[in-house]
C-alpha cells in the first residue's frame, strides 16, 4: 500500500525519485474502495488445481477481491467434474455486459497447435478483444500470453524442440517499472511449455516494453506500453508440487520428457522439490493487483473504457 503524505512534503519529490511508491494527501481524500472484481478465464485442464494456485497469490495482499470463473463454450472441460464447473463457472454471454477490474487469461495445453486451430479460438479473439473495452489490466499466462502477444500485437509463437521444463533464473531488465518493484535482480521462476516468443521480436515491436528475461527460458515478461496487458510466459502460480505431477503423468504416458530442470533436490526425483519461486510469486502478482488494477481503476466500474 501506498505511503499518504501531504502534497507539499520536502520529502516527496526525493522519494518519487527513487520509485517510492506514495500517494499525496489531496488524491487521498478522494479515495474511495470497494473489493476488485477479477475475472479469471481459465483454460486449463486441471481447473481446480489452477483456481487454488492463483487464489493463493492473489490473496497475499490486503486488499479485497471478488473472483468470477470463466469458461468457454465451445470446448468442453475433460478433467474437471462437470459438476464444479457448472456451479462456479459462467459463460462468455453471462458476463459480457459487465465490467471488470482486473482479469487473468491462464495457458492452456495446446502450444504446439497453431492459434487458428485451437477449437475455441474464434471465442478467445472475442473475449481478447472485449477485455480490451472492458478491463482494466488483463494478466495473460503462458499460452494465454503468447495468444495476446499474436492478436494484440501480431507477435508468433515458434516451437522449441523439446519441452522447456523447470525452474529457470531470469533478470529484471526495468526495476523502476512498478511491475517488477522489489524484485531481487535475479530471481526463479517456473516454466512448462513447447514453444517461446523472439526476445527481439518483442523489443522491436511498437507498443510492447521487455521487464525480464531469462538465459535459458527467453522471453519472460513484456507488457503493453499503456500498462493495460501484462504477458508472463512462465507458471510462477504453480505450487512446489506442481512440475512433479506433470513430470509422472507425461512418465506414466510413456511421453519422452526429461527430469524438470532445477527443480528436485539434487536433480533426484525421490527428493522433494526446492521452492526458490514462491516470494516473486506473491510479488508479481501483488504489484498487478496494486499498481496496474487497484491503482488505476476507476470507483465506478462503468467508467472503464
Amino acid at each position: 500500500m501506498p505511503i499518504k503524505i501531504p502534497d507539499a512534503l520536502p520529502a516527496y519529490e526525493v522519494l518519487e525519485s527513487e520509485n517510492v511508491f506514495l500517494m499525496a494527501q489531496s488524491r487521498a481524500m478522494h479515495q474511495d474502495i470497494r473489493p476488485l472484481k477479477i475475472l479469471l478465464f481459465n483454460l486449463m485442464p486441471l481447473k481446480i488445481a489452477t483456481e487454488t494456485h492463483l487464489l493463493r497469490v492473489l490473496s497475499n495482499t490486503p486488499l479485497q477481491v471478488e473472483i468470477d470463473l470463466l469458461m468457454t463454450c465451445s470446448h468442453v472441460s475433460k478433467n474437471t467434474p462437470w459438476e464444479h464447473i457448472t456451479t462456479f463457472y459462467k459463460t462468455f454471454d453471462e458476463v459480457k455486459h459487465l465490467k471488470y477490474d482486473g482479469m487473468i487469461i491462464t495457458g492452456a495445453p495446446v502450444e504446439e497447435m497453431e492459434f487458428e486451430e485451437v477449437n475455441y479460438w474464434p471465442e478467445m479473439l472475442e473475449i481478447m478483444d472485449w477485455s480490451k473495452r472492458n478491463v482494466t489490466s488483463t494478466f495473460h499466462i503462458c499460452w494465454g500470453a503468447q495468444a495476446g502477444l499474436y492478436h494484440h500485437f501480431g507477435v508468433n509463437k515458434y516451437p522449441l524442440g523439446s519441452k522447456l521444463f523447470g525452474v529457470f533464473q531470469h533478470s529484471v531488465l526495468d526495476p523502476k517499472e512498478n511491475l517488477m518493484r522489489g524484485f531481487d535482480d535475479v530471481f526463479y521462476a517456473p516454466h512448462s511449455r513447447y514453444t517461446g516468443n523472439s526476445v527481439e521480436t518483442v523489443s522491436n515491436t511498437p507498443g510492447l516494453k521487455l521487464l525480464s528475461t531469462s538465459p535459458e527460458a527467453g522471453l519472460y515478461i513484456a507488457m503493453s506500453t499503456d500498462r493495460r496487458q501484462i504477458f508472463v510466459t512462465g507458471h510462477s502460480e504453480y505450487d512446489s508440487q506442481t512440475l512433479k505431477e506433470e513430470y509422472v503423468r507425461d512418465v506414466r504416458k510413456g511421453l519422452e520428457i526429461d527430469l524438470p530442470r532445477n527443480y528436485f533436490l539434487d536433480n533426484d526425483p525421490s527428493k522433494p522439490p526446492c521452492v526458490t519461486w514462491r516470494s516473486h510469486a506473491n510479488l508479481l502478482y501483488s504489484n498487478w493487483l496494486n499498481y496496474y488494477v487497484y491503482q488505476q481503476t476507476p470507483y465506478s466500474l462503468d467508467e472503464i473504457k
